[in-house]
C-alpha cells in the first residue's frame, strides 16, 4: 500500500532532527532530506486528513504548502513545508502587537482562511502558536483539527479547538463553519493589542467594535465571510 511505501522512503530519505509537538493524536516532526539538507515538516496523526489533501492542489503565501499525504485506516502522514520564522505564541510573551503590526498580520490571516473557506474547508483552531511570521509574511499552520463544513450536518461531532479561541459552537453546539474561525481571529485581535481576552479586557475604539463583531455568540450576527472582516480592516 501506498502508505506503506511512503513510510518506508521517509525512513531511508529523512533524518529526524527536533520532535515539535506531541499529542494524545500524535506527533510533528522536524525533518531533513538526507541528499538535499531541505528541511519539512512531517505530522503523523490519527483522524482525518481530508483537508492536508485538498491542499496539495493549492499554493497561498500565507499557508504552508503540503508535499504529500498518505493515509491508511485512521493513521495519516503528511510531509508538509517548513516555515521558519517567529511564532507568534512565543512573541506575545514579550511584547505586543502595534495596531498596524495587527492589521497587516490580520489581512494576511484573512487571505489563508479565504482559502481555506473557499473550499469548503474550516481550521478550527486559528491561535497565536499556529501562527509563524516569516519576515513580512504571516503564515497559518496545523491544519489537524481542521474540517469540511457539511450543508446537511448537525452538529460537530468531534470537539477540537483551544479554549478561549475555539468558538462556542465548536463545543457541540451545532456545526462549526467560517464564522468559527472569524470568531477565532476577532480573540486574536483582541490578544495581540491587549494580550487579555476580551472577556477581560475589550480593545479600545474602533478594534473592540471589530472584536466585539467577531465574537458573537450567535454566528449570524458575526462578520459574514473574512472577505467582509478583511474589508473591514
Amino acid at each position: 500500500m501506498y502508505y506503506d511505501w511512503f513510510s518506508e522512503a521517509l525512513q531511508q530519505e529523512f533524518e529526524p532532527l527536533q520532535l515539535l509537538k506531541e499529542s494524545e493524536r500524535g506527533t510533528v516532526t522536524l525533518i531533513r532530506h538526507r541528499a538535499s539538507h531541505q528541511k519539512f515538516v512531517l505530522r503523523s496523526f490519527t483522524g482525518n486528513a481530508e483537508v492536508y489533501r485538498k491542499l496539495l492542489n493549492y499554493q497561498c503565501p500565507n499557508l504552508p504548502r503540503t508535499c504529500e499525504v498518505a493515509s491508511k485506516d485512521d493513521q495519516n502522514l503528511v510531509l508538509e513545508e517548513y516555515i521558519q520564522g517567529d511564532n507568534m505564541g512565543v512573541m506575545l510573551q514579550d511584547a505586543l502587537f502595534t495596531a498596524d503590526e495587527t492589521r497587516q498580520i490580520l489581512r494576511q490571516l484573512c487571505r489563508a482562511l479565504w482559502v481555506l473557506h473557499s473550499m469548503g474547508a474550516v481550521h478550527r483552531d486559528v491561535k497565536p502558536e499556529n501562527i509563524i511570521l516569516r519576515g513580512s509574511d504571516a503564515v497559518l499552520i496545523d491544519f489537524d483539527a481542521a474540517r469540511f463544513h457539511k450543508a446537511d450536518g448537525g452538529s460537530d461531532t468531534q470537539i477540537l479547538g483551544t479554549t478561549g479561541f475555539a468558538a462556542p459552537e465548536q463545543y457541540g453546539l451545532s456545526q462549526s463553519d467560517a464564522s468559527s474561525d472569524i470568531y477565532a481571529l476577532g480573540i486574536l485581535i483582541n490578544v495581540m493589542l491587549t494580550g487579555q481576552h476580551p472577556s477581560s479586557q475589550l480593545a479600545d475604539g474602533r478594534w473592540g467594535r471589530i472584536v466585539t463583531r467577531c465574537t458573537q455568540i450567535n454566528p449570524d450576527r458575526r462578520y459574514k465571510t473574512v472577505l467582509r472582516l478583511l474589508n473591514e480592516l
